[in-house]
């Protein structure tokens, strides 16, 4: 996630929040943002509650520990101020208020409307607001009504929002005002506050000039279309974990406040198991081979620079056969993946970032015409190749350079950088979603066309449309750093209908109602519930299997919340993926007489069950499956697989630490080329994001 500059972050002096559906869900009051907040509240910032709720009811939800104690509160959309540290109503702001108000009026206005309308209960109604229910009215309708205050001389405020709720307020009342009175008062510039909101009646917080936002993920296409123009942040988490989200992008709260999940499942017996075999084992000596192995993947990574960039695997210490002349090349999708890992060394290791921005520069300097960009670069000519195995293009090679370009630039802050090529990107972008050939927010994928090049997947694949989100939210992001608010909230607002295809596309479940499905496939999720994100769809049929990868991935870009992750993780303890190291990347392997099996999974006897693709253990994904722990909150379970994966990494086929590209998956052997870029740099990743390494 990107963050605004430090004269930006140390500006903001007051938050100004709606309450339902933006701090805390309206139906369960569930929400993550008091205890965030409780616990790391900076000092200096004011906290305000701006909310449609009257004032008797807020106090109510503070009093039951649902929200934290505010500053302020902001009631009845704008029409009063309460000063709770003093405990009374700000009656200064009610004289405002009285000029041209006239509730008798007002009610007999509204009793002529040519339209469905009822009032909401006297628990949301007060002398300066009345609140109706007013279904699916027109933006033509809303307007007639205060054409028609208008001219019975009523200057009213008509705030209608979540297409049900019809709010009539004195002329100088909304949350807009209320909050510029009160900023007013407190003697603080406009550019000081920072405002958050769900729906329609928030709009006129954004409104203010040199306001800055957050907009949840939640929110109605009213606020988006009102914000779109505006200095906003569009969050990728809904309701109180967008606004922490939020937060920790104004630099408010610190990275740490994030919380993925408040129920411990250290009971739950593989995770107990696990935990049980930490304690059995001596610390310091895994920490110590996993501390060795961080220096050996640094040296391993170095093998791999060339002019170009980084190579799949060293040139210097395998030899290439026939198409294993392949791996002399720059990859799109190692070399993403090999940038990323390498990041904690960006401002470490000169020839090591070097050698990451030029792998970037040497992708960009081939995309085609169309925006695809290449699936590997030959080292030794610069030749660039746009396909894989039997000519079918790579997909998510694109998609990987689109993530590893954000994640680059928002950790070197180049933004010139991101200037020279955001066009190219945006092209990528373009030519990626035109594989969503049937506009249904997922892509397309055919068969053989991802890093499973030699594995029978095919139309809608869980992997691909993980990192399909992943880079609509990078490109919002980097759009954000640019300026380009409108386009940005684009980006990451369709980023969340991908997200919510895939749970309702891969996560089957026997509570679908059947007369709702709109496909073979999601007629057949009613036999049965996962505990996994299954990994593939077609219309026709779909695949029960558990991409690894593609689960891990789900969780750490933000896919999936924290207790599915926390379900499929003991699925996959369960059945032992990381066994004997971490981690295999599918489970169950395909055996022959399956129908699953291909004919060409004997091809260079490549896919044999627990082979390559077929369940062989990836060094690269180990990486990856340490961070899914440890983002789970599991360290000392995570620090137990990372030491596995030390061992692994260890184990070469000629000499010690050779990082080699996979191994069996039931014997453990280290199989495929020496040296892997991948391979080295996850390792380094994970050892970062565990702390093991300082940075």
């Amino acid at each position: 996630m990107s963050k605004i500059t430090t004269h930006d972050q140390a500006d903001i002096q007051l938050l100004s929040f709606d309450i339902d559906n933006t701090l805390i869900d309206f139906h369960t009051y569930k929400s993550n943002f008091k205890t965030a907040w409780e616990k790391f509240k900076p000092k200096n910032v004011l906290l305000t509650y701006n909310t449609g709720r009257l004032i008797d009811d807020v106090l109510n939800l503070i009093d039951k520990g649902i929200l934290p104690r505010p500053d302020y509160i902001i009631s009845g959309v704008g029409t009063h101020i309460y000063d709770f540290n003093n405990n009374c109503i700000v009656k200064e702001f009610n004289d405002v208020l009285d000029d041209g108000w006239d509730l008798k009026s007002v009610e007999d206005l509204i009793q002529s409307i040519q339209h469905p309308i009822s009032e909401q209960p006297i628990r949301f109604q007060h002398a300066y607001k009345r609140s109706y229910f007013f279904h699916d009215a027109t933006p033509d309708l809303i307007s007639s009504i205060e054409q028609d205050f208008a001219e019975a001389n009523m200057h009213v405020n008509v705030v209608y929002s979540g297409d049900k709720f019809l709010d009539v307020l004195p002329k100088y009342a909304n949350k807009g005002n209320a909050l510029q009175w009160l900023l007013k008062k407190l003697n603080l510039k406009t550019h000081q506050a920072l405002v958050a909101g769900d729906s329609g009646n928030d709009s006129a917080m954004f409104d203010i000039k040199n306001i800055k936002g957050i907009v949840v993920s939640n929110a109605h296409e009213e606020l988006y279309k009102y914000t779109k123009h505006r200095q906003v942040y569009h969050s990728e988490q809904e309701q109180g974990d967008g606004i922490v989200e939020g937060l920790i992008y104004y630099g408010i709260l610190p990275e740490e406040a994030k919380i993925q999940c408040d129920i411990d499942h250290s009971e739950d017996f593989f995770i107990k198991k696990e935990l049980d075999s930490v304690a059995s084992e001596d610390d310091d000596e895994k920490v110590a081979l996993i501390k060795e192995g961080y220096v050996k993947a640094v040296d391993a990574l170095k093998k791999n620079i060339t002019p170009l960039g980084f190579s799949a695997c060293s040139i210097k210490d395998n030899v290439a056969h026939g198409t294993d002349e392949n791996y002399y090349s720059v990859w799109a999708r190692d070399g993403a993946i090999t940038v990323i890992g390498a990041l904690p060394l960006i401002h470490k290791d000169e020839e090591i970032h070097k050698c990451a921005r030029q792998t970037l520069l040497t992708l960009f300097e081939h995309i085609s015409r169309s925006g695809q960009i290449p699936s590997n670069v030959r080292i030794k000519d610069n030749v660039p190749d746009y396909s894989g195995v039997g000519g079918i293009c790579s997909i998510d090679s694109g998609i990987w350079v689109v993530i590893a370009f954000y994640e680059y630039v928002n950790v070197t802050k180049d933004i010139k950088f991101l200037r020279e090529h955001i066009s190219a990107i945006k092209e990528t972008m373009r030519w990626l979603g035109a594989h969503d050939s049937n506009n249904d927010a997922l892509l397309e994928i055919p068969e053989a066309g991802d890093w499973t090049d030699l594995f029978g997947r095919s139309y809608n694949i869980l992997y691909d449309e993980i990192l399909w989100y992943r880079s609509n939210v990078c490109f919002g992001r980097m759009l954000e750093m640019l300026g380009d608010h409108e386009q940005a909230g684009e980006y990451i607002r369709w980023s969340q209908v991908i997200k919510k295809e895939i749970v309702q596309n891969f996560w089957p479940s026997t509570q679908q109602q059947l007369f709702q499905s709109v496909s073979f496939a999601e007629k057949q999720f009613t036999l049965g519930d996962t505990s996994y994100l299954i990994a593939q769809t077609t219309p026709f049929d779909f695949s029960w299997r558990c991409d690894v990868l593609g689960n891990v991935l789900a969780f750490l870009h933000g896919t999936i919340d924290a207790e599915k992750a926390h379900q499929t993780f003991k699925f996959m303890l369960g059945v032992g993926v990381n066994d004997p190291f971490p981690v295999a990347n599918v489970y169950p392997v395909v055996s022959p007489g399956d129908p699953d099996w291909r004919p060409y999974y004997t091809v260079n006897l490549l896919n044999l069950p627990n082979h390559y693709h077929n369940g062989g253990i990836w060094p690269f994904v180990g990486g990856f499956w340490v961070k899914f722990i440890n983002k789970l909150g599991l360290k000392d379970v995570a620090i137990l697989e990372l030491h596995k994966l030390a061992l692994i990494n260890k184990e070469g086929i000629n000499d010690e630490w050779e990082f080699t590209e996979w191994a069996h998956g039931t014997t453990g052997k280290p199989m495929g080329k020496a040296y892997q870029a991948w391979s080295a740099a996850q390792y380094i990743s994970a050892c970062h994001d565990l702390k093991i390494i300082k940075k």
